[in-house]
């Protein structure tokens, strides 16, 4: 069988599906590997590293037509689920309860599809897990654009002229993205609070150096350690509590989600309000209703003296190694469903029936099922 790679075709988007480094992996399987030319170019991985990797380089339209199995990191377009051998299989960052026109044309094409965001969370799975490889990501870069947005040192100075105190940073949710910006804003130097509705996360935080917020509220533990969606009696009490914390920190990041649900607001606008001219929120939901009310995605905007960056798809950001973490997700994923060579996926394992949105002509993922056949567009 042979496994393509095709050039993401998604605006702003710079990561590739496998990195040369990876290749190894996937050819241990006994699949060949075919990737279409200039697919890593905006990861800075020219063609000839690929072919250094035994990598065959086609056109577009050759690799659809003579892959048994694609992978990416967004999804598939209508036009290339045309172009894709019918029962072929594809595994991509699908988030399919949100492209409902891209499982019906997937179901079509008796494609069998995964979503690698459906993973369970289990410990056999977390090598594969592309949502806390790319938090990591993107916790990391939320503090670089915070510390280069403030107009104040993030660490302590000690100088003949006086002695600069140094940044106060709050980080609102303690999950992978939020560990990262602990550790990196701590290694900045910066004084770091940070707040989780999880009280397994005080743990985790003060092991970075942070001091946990605490509130005088439940805690809201939800499966696989995430947290679950809270009510909006929790929120409003949540943010009449969380109001001091922000309007004393010099740099918010908040980093709240709730798989498959809108981001709960976390930080109102009368809130950024009240923050110091000079001082920053990053938004790292931005994309899915903003923990930040007036934040936008994949804008930077100034409120007030105050700056809101709604993040888009951070990861893409930081290429390079984002396409390597992503490829070895990948990598780890492919065990399952090829054997020695061929496309042989076991539904009887967990993590392959967990991430299989549609196979043999059906919609397997149950949510996204149910929106299909309650019309929901």
């Amino acid at each position: 069988m042979r496994l393509g790679i095709p050039s993401e075709t998604t605006p702003g988007e710079r990561r590739v599906a496998l990195v040369p480094s990876v290749v190894p992996r996937i050819t241990a399987l006994g699949a060949d590997v075919a990737v279409q030319a200039g697919a890593g170019a905006s990861s800075l991985i020219a063609d000839e590293a690929y072919t250094a990797a035994g990598v065959t380089l086609v056109d577009a339209p050759t690799l659809f037509a003579t892959s048994g199995f694609i992978c990416k990191v967004q999804p598939l377009t209508l036009e290339e689920v045309g172009l894709l051998n019918e029962g072929s299989g594809v595994v991509s960052y699908l988030q399919p309860t949100a492209n409902l026109d891209l499982i019906r044309a997937l179901v079509g094409r008796r494609i069998s599809a995964f979503s690698l965001d459906l993973l369970p969370r289990i410990s056999r799975a977390q090598s594969m897990d592309v949502l806390s490889s790319q938090a990591l990501v993107s916790g990391y870069r939320a503090v670089l654009l915070a510390a280069e947005q403030l107009p104040k040192f993030f660490p302590l100075y000690m100088t003949a002229a006086g002695t600069v105190p140094p940044a106060k940073v709050l980080v609102l949710g303690a999950g992978v993205a939020g560990l990262q910006a602990i550790a990196t804003a701590r290694r900045l130097g910066a004084n770091v609070r940070a707040y989780d509705v999880r009280t397994a996360a005080r743990t985790e935080v003060k092991s970075l150096g942070a001091t946990f917020v605490e509130l005088d509220l439940e805690a809201q533990e939800g499966e696989g350690g995430y947290a679950r969606e809270q009510s909006e009696d929790f929120l409003r009490r949540q943010r009449e509590l969380i109001g001091k914390e922000v309007a004393s920190a010099d740099v918010v990041i908040t980093t709240a989600a709730i798989p498959g649900r809108k981001a709960p607001v976390l930080v109102t606008g009368e809130m950024v309000h009240q923050m110091a001219l000079g001082s920053v929120i990053v938004d790292l939901a931005a994309e899915t209703g903003g923990n930040c009310e007036l934040s936008r995605p994949g804008e930077s905007i100034d409120e007030g003296g105050v700056t809101i960056i709604g993040v888009k798809n951070l990861p893409s950001s930081m290429p390079l190694h984002a396409s390597f973490l992503y490829s070895r997700n990948i990598a780890e994923f492919l065990t399952l469903v090829v054997k020695a060579g061929e496309f042989a996926p076991d539904f009887d394992d967990e993590i392959v029936a967990g991430t299989c949105v549609t196979h043999g002509g059906e919609v397997r993922h149950a949510p996204t099922r149910d929106l299909l056949e309650g019309g929901t567009q």
